[in-house]
């Protein structure tokens, strides 16, 4: 009769082991405490404060909170806020929808019709060329363009497709979603390639030889596994979007709105308590859009 064996202790990490990996986690964590966790601790603490004409009051008020809600209680006409979170909700599902389509069909044809490693590659570089020049030159570069005596309403009028320029090609909605596509598309395209790469190839030709059409293999393999990617790239350019105020004032030509051209104008106009109320109202509902994605696909195990 075998007698029970008592369960072995589980080893302990030797003291000194522990406090190295402490000191060398110690750099790291320094670095995003200063620039991270301590100028948002700033952002908070000055969003509760008071200012004038001249000076900041520091204090403790809700004051900030309440004038950019102010109106909000009317239900027969949604208020500034509310329209300008719905104009910036706007651009960011387009640019999302649009460069998620762009992006997955890019990385789709480098990741499975392009056999060449090396055409792979150099067909990678060359989607990120853009990349080699700033925003704002890439912004200015559709203005000749689209402008009403542009060259596409050139070639529109001369081809007599149009009687007339069209107005709405620039400083308008359109343009603002297109330089939005143009600037961020990259986001999406690299994650979603990343992930394809790494899905195996016998799955593909499995699902071909179990009698699955090209579409329904896109769709119950391809999509699934590369769905790291897509909630990758979609956090990208979500994030931006919904902060970028840059994009919104050159391509919309200063006139229309959006949660972070009301943050830049706030502080040029030193009212940067209600600014950092703003901030602090738009981190929360980006982090809120984040943590929505991340409950449907584990990034950190699969990475």
């Amino acid at each position: 009769m075998s007698t029970p064996t008592a369960p072995l202790p589980s080893p302990t990490p030797a003291p000194g082991r522990s406090l190295s990996a402490w000191w060398q986690a110690t750099p790291l964590t320094a670095v995003f405490a200063v620039f991270f966790l301590i100028p948002l601790a700033l952002i908070v603490m000055v969003s509760f404060w008071d200012f004038n004409e001249y000076e900041l009051l520091p204090g403790f008020t809700f004051k900030n909170y309440i004038s950019i809600f102010d109106g909000c209680s009317n239900t027969a006409d949604l208020c500034v806020t509310f329209k300008t979170y719905l104009s910036t909700f706007k651009f960011c599902f387009l640019v999302w929808l649009i460069t998620l389509l762009l992006g997955f069909t890019v990385s789709y044809f480098l990741a499975f019709h392009v056999r060449s490693v090396g055409m792979q590659t150099a067909l990678f570089v060359l989607c990120t060329i853009p990349f080699w020049t700033s925003n704002v030159i890439r912004m200015i570069s559709w203005v000749p363009l689209l402008g009403r005596n542009g060259l596409v309403n050139q070639g529109l009028v001369g081809a007599g497709l149009v009687d007339q320029p069209l107005e709405w090609l620039l400083f308008s909605n359109f343009s603002v979603t297109l330089a939005f596509v143009h600037l961020y598309t990259m986001f999406m395209i690299v994650p979603i390639f990343n992930s394809m790469m790494r899905i195996d190839r016998s799955l593909l030709e499995a699902a071909s030889d179990s009698g699955a059409s090209g579409l329904q293999t896109l769709w119950n393999v391809v999509v699934p596994l590369c769905r790291t990617g897509i909630i990758i790239g979609s956090i990208f350019v979500i994030t931006i979007v919904m902060g970028d105020f840059v994009t919104v004032g050159v391509m919309g030509g200063q006139q229309i709105a959006s949660i972070g051209k009301i943050i830049q104008v706030q502080t040029s106009y030193l009212q940067f308590p209600l600014a950092a109320a703003n901030a602090v109202i738009l981190l929360a509902i980006v982090l809120m859009i984040i943590w929505a994605l991340t409950r449907l696909v584990d990034i950190r195990k699969e990475l």
